[in-house]
């Protein structure tokens, strides 16, 4: 059974995923690919992942917030400089933190939703996709 609408645009959408845990990542590449959406990239390693960010801007980030290393928020300030602020970048923040402090922080510094792990399936891509026609109706009505 399908979650997400039938809908060919949006599921061109970019999609990147950084999570620490394979199993995660796993998870979250199955799940949109039985959707349907075709441009998914994982990364385990964060430094790598801000690299292909730079490189190829996502239309959608799925991040993690505790990492070893380069953390979710680290990411999240990286990634808000490197996005254009006549644009609108949907982050979805997966996390274990059940601190509300944790998901305070993650959304002042950029990311648009916040999901706490376990979470389930259905609803991460419901709100992914949200997020995304939310970014299409913004790219569309172009800037201000």
């Amino acid at each position: 059974m399908r979650i997400v609408p039938e809908d060919d645009e949006l599921k061109a959408a970019h999609i990147l995923a950084i999570d620490d845990e394979p199993a995660n990542l796993s998870l979250v590449e199955r799940a949109f690919r039985r959707e349907g959406f075709v441009h998914v990239r994982t990364h385990l390693d964060p430094r790598p992942a801000l690299d292909a960010f730079a490189a190829n801007p996502p239309d959608l980030v799925l991040l993690d917030l505790m990492m070893p290393g380069v953390d979710g928020y680290e990411l999240l300030e990286a990634f808000r400089r490197l996005t254009p602020r006549d644009d609108w970048l949907p982050i979805l923040v997966l996390t274990a933190d059940s601190n509300i402090h944790a998901r305070l922080r993650a959304l002042s510094l950029g990311a648009r939703d916040v999901l706490l792990k376990p979470y389930d399936v259905g609803e991460m891509l419901l709100r992914s996709w949200v997020l995304l026609d939310t970014r299409r109706a913004f790219k569309r009505r172009g800037p201000a």
